[in-house]
């Protein structure tokens, strides 16, 4: 086996063996030859070589969304590292275990004029868990070791971006067939489950009548949608859900703005519960956020391993604690209340449903139209990455399939990473990854493309109306004379980014091509690509009389 012969690069690499990082993505460099040669050459590793280093950091982040363990990025020196912010950032807020390796110039280069430096330690200080700045010399060998060990178990037990900085003095090619460090003992998980004084919030839950569960984004979850299934047998119980929650049951409210867009303030009153249990990722509803800050619920418990979420304002207990054990024991202290809460909320669904699909019926080709074809034409079992803006928004209003599991980066909300993300982790998926993008954002990550690992079911479908379209539906920036800065509108079309990244292309712009099309996009053994053309102007109008229609 081939080493390289900087014993602070091999401690690093054999740390990231013991602590579980399996698949390490590596863009091209000089000073971090020594890492680019340790990680290829050890059995542990998957490699991967992505050019474009904020591409390759969610590239990464999909992996490590995917397998749920820590995945590292490695960069050489200068701003380099800087592109990876953007990722670390969405896994600092979508708690994604990311471990940042950068290469860096000794300290006694820094800041005096040499090339291809800057200041490197805790830059990611704002957004990370951990910042481990290593020191080359003998005398901190032990430092060191205490530095990784700290940084890689907090990415393993807290689920998040941790940054190890690595200077390096030339010269850095050098290769030796020996290891020149002690390895280190293999990481074992310590989760310590303490759930006390439940009979006091239990005693509250059962004298309550209106109850809500509001779940946001979430892994698919067996347990917990079973859980919350026992829950709905208590009519005083709302389940309130988002496409990214992953969870399932026919009276769960998954369409939360389709249910609750056009409530009067009088009716918000009677939709205001008692105690409010949220647990999962951000939430995608805007306006629910909005009632529930402005008619708060007397109690907000939220239930979390790591963070404490005070969405609404009004947050009165954080139980630090993972969902499924905190129900599997609190289940057992609850009772059923009578009450009419579910009841007539789950009418009202009923109601917006039917009218949602009567809307539907009548209505031309429009972003909206596309969606609902779209989302009828998916296969099962497949994996739903989604762009943000416009595309994760229309997919609340619609009713997925219980076998596809759906995501987003929703920590940030960015548009800057969603296909990068897409195709890392539809590359160590065995079932196939659908994405879905708004124009904006597929061409702002247009370097996505440049990338050898898209596997040969991978389908992009790319929904193109000439700009930042949700520009057109949010209240405020059609009232300016600014509109155009807004909405970035543009004539591209991803013909030639297809042809040049050999990813098989296709183009629609009415119904009757795009039902075609989509009856054998999701067969064959190459990437595609379907582009759909929608009318700008005539989009946000559709969505304004659909949420009226309601």
């Amino acid at each position: 086996m081939i080493y390289t012969d900087k014993k602070l690069a091999q401690l690093v690499i054999e740390y990231c063996a013991a602590y579980g990082v399996e698949h390490v993505i590596i863009s091209p460099g000089s000073r971090n030859a020594p890492f680019t040669v340790g990680f290829t050459n050890h059995p542990k590793f998957t490699c991967y070589s992505v050019v474009d280093e904020r591409s390759a950091a969610f590239f990464a982040l999909g992996i490590a969304q995917q397998l749920r363990k820590p995945t590292a990025v490695v960069c050489t020196s200068g701003s380099a590292l800087l592109n990876y912010y953007p990722a670390v950032a969405e896994a600092f807020y979508s708690d994604i275990p990311l471990v940042i390796i950068s290469a860096d110039r000794p300290k006694h280069l820094i800041d005096i004029g040499d090339g291809q430096t800057i200041r490197q330690e805790h830059v990611f200080h704002n957004h990370s868990l951990f910042n481990a700045n290593l020191t080359d010399n003998e005398e901190s060998a032990e430092s060191n070791r205490k530095l990784l060990s700290e940084a890689l178990k907090m990415v393993n037990t807290w689920k998040g971006p941790v940054h190890i900085n690595v200077p390096f003095d030339e010269p850095m090619y050098g290769v030796i067939d020996n290891i020149l460090i002690d390895k280190p003992n293999s990481y074992t998980t310590d989760y310590q489950l303490n759930i006390e004084g439940l009979s006091a919030f239990a005693e509250l839950w059962n004298t309550a009548s209106k109850k809500m569960i509001l779940v946001g984004s979430h892994y698919p979850d067996k347990k917990l949608e079973n859980q919350l299934a026992a829950f709905i047998n208590d009519d005083s119980v709302l389940v309130l859900t988002e496409t990214t929650s992953n969870l399932h049951h026919a009276k769960f409210i998954n369409s939360i703005d389709k249910l609750i867009f056009p409530l009067t303030d009088e009716v918000c009153e009677s939709f205001k519960p008692d105690i409010l249990i949220t647990l999962g990722g951000m939430v995608v509803s805007k306006k629910i956020k909005q009632i529930l800050r402005k008619f708060q619920p007397n109690h907000h418990w939220h239930i979390d391993f790591k963070t404490s979420l005070d969405t609404y304002h009004c947050l009165t207990k954080h139980f630090k604690i993972h969902p499924t054990d905190f129900f599997s024991e609190f289940l057992n202290h609850t009772k059923k209340v009578d009450s009419n809460y579910q009841k007539a909320w789950l009418s009202i669904k009923s109601d917006r449903n039917s009218n949602h699909q009567k809307y539907l019926e009548n209505i031309s080709f429009s972003d909206l139209k596309v969606f609902d074809t779209i989302f009828e034409s998916l296969p099962n079992g497949i994996k739903l990455q989604l762009g943000n803006s416009t595309v994760i928004r229309y997919s609340q209003l619609f009713d997925l399939k219980s076998s596809i599991e759906v995501y987003c980066n929703r920590g940030t909300s960015g548009i800057d990473g969603c296909t990068s993300t897409a195709i890392g982790a539809a590359s160590v998926s065995d079932a196939q990854t659908v994405f879905i993008s708004g124009d904006i954002s597929f061409f702002y990550d247009s370097n996505a493309l440049w990338n050898k690992y898209i596997k040969t079911n991978f389908r992009i479908i790319l929904i193109n109306n000439n700009g930042g379209n949700i520009f057109r539906f949010i209240p405020g920036p059609d009232s300016t004379n600014a509109l155009v800065f807004f909405e970035a509108p543009h004539s591209l079309t991803a013909e030639q980014l297809c042809k040049m990244h050999h990813v098989e292309y296709s183009s629609v712009a009415d119904e009757q091509e795009l039902e075609d099309q989509l009856k054998t996009f999701y067969d064959g053994d190459r990437p595609k690509l379907l582009e759909i053309f929608t009318p700008s102007e005539y989009d946000s109008e559709v969505l304004k009389k659909y949420f009226r229609s309601l």
